[in-house]
Order: structure tokens, then C-alpha cells, then sequence
């Protein structure tokens, strides 16, 4: 592990990374305390260019709220359905790779048949159709992301237990009487997670653009200050004031890039190729 770390630290490019996290979350952070009062309420005039008051830095949208303060509280909502959103696809994705992967055979058949069916349609058109029967309340659209994402989880943890439930040491484990659920849990599950932790990252980015593509379309919660909605709010002004759109996606351009940065970091630190082991 400290080997591990010590190469992470020595990666310029996952450094940089784990500190576009960190901005992002410090945003987050400091929403409450830099603008306490609600983001979506009405602040001034709106289509203030960046610079033009002093009291809006980054300027007003089409209907007069405070574009910095829907970036800080946008903070907060897109790591937090990037971050639920990967837990539920990373618990469904593990559960269905593990028991197909450890089982093999007719369950594996059954389990890889379901996966592949999620995976016929494309993920976005999948959300689009959960979105339209669920509704588009926020809580609802973070489960949604995190449902349409499990598949390819599920395939490499798959692989991952194909590859562990043969070695030395789980046969061993099996030997002396344990149970296919300690085995499963103790002994190849450990083994198995630092891909599928690395391939989250990518999970979490990709629920992070699910979101603003749906708040760009009007498909996602507008009682929430996400970048996805701010920049659906510049879209009908984008010829003239074409800044509305252009701050947030800049910082989701931003957080993916840092999201991405961290998981290819982690990929390097944790394969053993690289760091030696």
C-alpha cells in the first residue's frame, strides 16, 4: 500500500487530478458558508457580464440569480450523485459479477444473459425511459444513473473472480470447510476490488455527465442549482451571452478531467507492472 501511494505521489498527472477533486469538493464545502442564502433566488439584474458588479464575480443568469453561487451549490449536487450514483452501481455491478464469476455455469449463463440485456439499449436512452416513468426528482435521477451503470462493472468483477476462484488460496480456504459466501467475501472479493475501484472513477464521471445532459434537456430536477441546469439556462442566450453556458461546463470539464486523472492514477499505482510488486 505504501508503495502504492508513493507511486500515486510521484504520477504529475494524478496529482493533479486528486487537486481538481479537491477544488471541487472544497467548493462544495464552502457553498453554505460563502452563500448562504438560496442559489435560485433572484439576486439582480439578470445577464450581468463576469466583472460587471462587483457582487456577482461571475456574472447573472437569463433570470437574474447569482451564477457563482449556483457553481458552489452545483458543486455539492454533482459529487453527490456522482458519488451515490457509482455506490449503487458498484453494489449491483459487484453482487451480479460475483455470483456469476464465482458460480460459473448455468448461473453465470443466467446472470451475463440479464447484463447483456441492460446493456442492448444505451445507457442514456435507458435513463431517459426510468426518468419518464419515475419522474425527475433528484433522488430519482441519481438511483436511475446508478441503475443504468452497473453493467460493466459487473463484467470485470466477473472476470476478476473467473481469474481468483482457482488460486492456491481459495482452494485452500475451501478445504479446510468455509462457507461460498466467506470465500466470496473474504477471501476473493479483496483480491478483486482494486480494478473495479479504478473503474469507478469512471463511473462516477460518467454519472456526472448523465446528469448534465438530462438538466440540460429539462429532464432533471430545476429545483436543484445543478451545471447541467445553469447550462440549459444559457442555451436559448448562447449567441450573446454565451458566458451563462460556458462557466459550468468549464467546471464540469474540470471535475471529469480530475475524476479521470485520479482513476488512471490509481490504475498506475495499484498494477503491479508499474509499481513493482
Amino acid at each position: 500500500m505504501r508503495r502504492a501511494l508513493l507511486a500515486y505521489i510521484r504520477n504529475p498527472a494524478a496529482v493533479l487530478g486528486a487537486l481538481l477533486v479537491l477544488a471541487v469538493l472544497a467548493m462544495g464545502l464552502a457553498a453554505p458558508l460563502l452563500f448562504p442564502n438560496d442559489p435560485l433566488g433572484l439576486a439582480g439584474r439578470p445577464l450581468q457580464w463576469p466583472g460587471a458588479n462587483p457582487r456577482f464575480p461571475l456574472g447573472t443568469d437569463p433570470s437574474g440569480r447569482d451564477i457563482m453561487a449556483q457553481l458552489f451549490h452545483g458543486a455539492r449536487v454533482s459529487l453527490l450523485i456522482g458519488f451515490v450514483a457509482t455506490l449503487v452501481a458498484t453494489a449491483i455491478g459487484i453482487s451480479i459479477g460475483a455470483l456469476a464469476g464465482f458460480y460459473s455455469g448455468f448461473v453465470d449463463t443466467v446472470l451475463m444473459r440479464l447484463t447483456e440485456a441492460f446493456q442492448t439499449l444505451p445507457n442514456f436512452l435507458l435513463l431517459l425511459v426510468l426518468v419518464a416513468v419515475f419522474g425527475s426528482q433528484i433522488e430519482t435521477v441519481t438511483i436511475a444513473i446508478g441503475l443504468v451503470s452497473w453493467p460493466p462493472v459487473a463484467r470485470l468483477t466477473r472476470a476478476e473472480f473467473l481469474t481468483l476462484r482457482t488460486r492456491e488460496f481459495v482452494q485452500a480456504a475451501r478445504v479446510q470447510g468455509l462457507s461460498d459466501l466467506h470465500l466470496m467475501l473474504r477471501e476473493v472479493l479483496p483480491n478483486a476490488l482494486p480494478p473495479v475501484i479504478v473503474y469507478a472513477s469512471v463511473v462516477m464521471a460518467v454519472a456526472i455527465l448523465l446528469e448534465s445532459a438530462l438538466a440540460f434537456l429539462q429532464l432533471s430536477d430545476p429545483n436543484v442549482p445543478s451545471w447541467g441546469n445553469l447550462i440549459g439556462l444559457g442555451r436559448n442566450v448562447l449567441r450573446v451571452e454565451w458566458y451563462v453556458s460556458a462557466i459550468p461546463g468549464v467546471a464540469i470539464l474540470l471535475t471529469i478531467l480530475g475524476v479521470s486523472l485520479v482513476g488512471q492514477g490509481l490504475n498506475d499505482a495499484l498494477n503491479p507492472r508499474i509499481t513493482g510488486r
